[in-house]
């Protein structure tokens, strides 16, 4: 391409930029850089970390008047078992919550027991310490009782 047919291209390009310009600017040719400075300004809302406090209800539970509830308060975390409709709990798990900082929607937290408040409990866990996932809306951990290990599934209430 020789320099004169680089020109002309180059002046071709630069006129069609001008005129799509000004075609976007609005009425009277003038360009309106009002809308240009507030999306330049406007941020997106930072992510805010996952809230778990409330009530959770087990999910997969074998039945509709036996299972396994939470309460999530001030970063601890309370589960018990649930018989009878509600009509007798048992307590299974006091222990600490600790969330991400960040806006992780997955996340895994090590639950370190509330020993004063489940030594008596004839059906609370006796581990130390307890493995908590969150994804997808849900909080799954490991129970054993009589041998058998099972995963529970909450779901918020």
């Amino acid at each position: 391409m020789n320099t004169k047919t680089f020109l002309a291209t180059a002046a071709l390009v630069v006129v069609a930029s001008l005129g799509l310009v000004g075609c976007t600017g609005g009425g009277g040719g003038q360009v309106d850089d009002t809308a240009g400075a507030s999306a330049s300004t406007t941020q997106a809302p930072t992510p805010q970390p996952v809230n778990l406090d409330g009530t959770w209800k087990q999910t997969n539970a074998k039945s509709d008047t036996n299972y396994q509830q939470a309460t999530i308060s001030d970063g601890v975390i309370s589960i018990d078992w649930v018989a009878d409709s509600g009509d007798s709990t048992s307590i299974y798990w006091v222990g600490s919550v600790t969330l991400p900082s960040d806006a992780s929607t997955t996340f895994t937290w090590e639950s370190t027991r509330d020993k004063a408040k489940t030594e008596n409990a004839l059906l609370a866990s006796r581990d130390d310490t307890k493995t908590f996932t969150y994804a997808d809306g849900e909080i799954s951990y490991k129970v054993t009782a009589l041998g058998t290990t099972t995963t529970v599934r909450l779901g918020r209430q």
